[in-house]
């Protein structure tokens, strides 16, 4: 179970999200098979992409997987890796960016191998995403039922009556208040919270497998922010939808997510259910990423900071690629040219060749026994 600090568990408190059903939803011509409790929605093995045309190697060798029903979370530093990973299974990489070697399947759909074409068929019927920023997703001189319709007509072969009453029951699940109202509205007439409950409808429209969000909640106050969590809660209970969520907010992470991968220099550095990855930690970054954030800590008033910065996108430093930023590097951490994603207990994974012997916290250590 994802654990819940205070901070994103006070927000929760005061969400006033809607709670009314979400309606059966029609049948898409989907890509991939209807997927079983608890099944391997996404499969991601020894995935690299490169930047620069090729020159430079940015995601090296990332392995996970989403089961059906399950969130899990990114997290890391800037240019950690977190997004172009997710951007891969979008296949929305970046000019001079690819995949270089891995694979990325969605249930039974390989993803790396789809032409422009394929890649049409899946997005907005077997995957779905959304974006920090809805406004640059939504054009502005379109109403929203015009754009949330056409992609029922065209995927679903829905006819315009139909259509525009789907459209109206998507709102509302999402939890707008007078969707017929809002059917009728342009993006600019609507605040940044009802925006990006649009731009979840309008990515939930085919009844997707997997829904990708990048920093969703990044821009949105906290209440706004804490219905836009419930509703994704919802989203994976009522639909089995599997979750692949990007953020640099920890306590949003903690409030949603069963699983966290966390990311450092284009490497995942560590990978776990989130209760024990945010109480006990198996690799130093993880537990510095944590005093960072302070996450569950009101007691602090001074914001820790991690010395130095992260090697460049590109560069091999031998063994660990914390090392030179990590109290508690040794010889050993640096005498190999990489370190394996190693087991760490059951159903956890870690980098960090020490870690059967450190003590790591997700607290200051001179709060451990305050």
């Amino acid at each position: 179970m994802p654990v819940s600090p205070p901070d994103a568990a006070s927000a929760a408190a005061t969400s006033a999200a809607s709670k009314s059903a979400t309606p059966a939803s029609a049948t898409p011509a989907a890509v991939v098979p209807p997927r079983a409790a608890r099944e391997d929605v996404l499969a991601v093995r020894g995935l690299h992409v490169t930047v620069g045309g090729g020159r430079t190697e940015a995601v090296r060798d990332v392995s996970f997987t989403v089961r059906a029903g399950e969130a899990v979370g990114l997290v890391g530093e800037s240019g950690s890796g977190k997004t172009l990973t997710c951007r891969s299974v979008l296949g929305v990489l970046p000019p001079g960016c690819a995949v270089s070697a891995g694979t990325a399947t969605l249930a039974g759909t390989e993803l790396t191998a789809l032409d422009r074409r394929g890649w049409e068929r899946l997005r907005g019927v077997s995957l779905g995403a959304v974006f920090q920023d809805p406004a640059s997703y939504l054009n502005p001189s379109l109403t929203v039922g015009r754009q949330l319709t056409e992609p029922l007509r065209v995927r679903q072969g829905l006819s315009r009556a139909d259509a525009r009453a789907r459209a109206v029951e998507l709102l509302a699940a999402v939890g707008l208040h007078r969707p017929a109202e809002v059917y009728h509205q342009y993006p600019f007439e609507l605040s940044g919270g009802m925006l990006q409950r649009v731009l979840i409808a309008t990515a939930i429209c085919g009844d997707p497998a997997l829904l990708v969000a990048d920093e969703a909640t990044t821009a949105l106050d906290t209440v706004v922010q804490a219905e836009v969590l419930d509703l994704l809660a919802r989203l994976r209970e009522d639909r089995g939808l599997a979750l692949l969520l990007v953020s640099h907010d920890l306590a949003v992470v903690a409030e949603v997510c069963d699983r966290i991968l966390v990311f450092y220099a284009g490497e995942i550095v560590e990978d776990g259910p989130a209760e024990q990855v945010l109480t006990a930690p198996a690799h130093p970054y993880t537990e510095a990423l944590l005093k960072v954030a302070s996450i569950g800590d009101w007691r602090r008033r001074e914001l820790a900071v991690i010395p130095g910065r992260p090697p460049e996108a590109g560069a091999a430093p031998a063994g660990c690629r914390f090392a030179d930023r990590c109290a508690y590097a040794a010889p050993a951490c640096t005498a190999s040219d990489v370190l394996p994603l190693a087991a760490a207990g059951e159903d956890r994974r870690t980098r960090c060749i020490r870690h059967a012997e450190l003590r790591l916290t997700a607290a200051a250590p001179e709060e451990v026994d305050a």
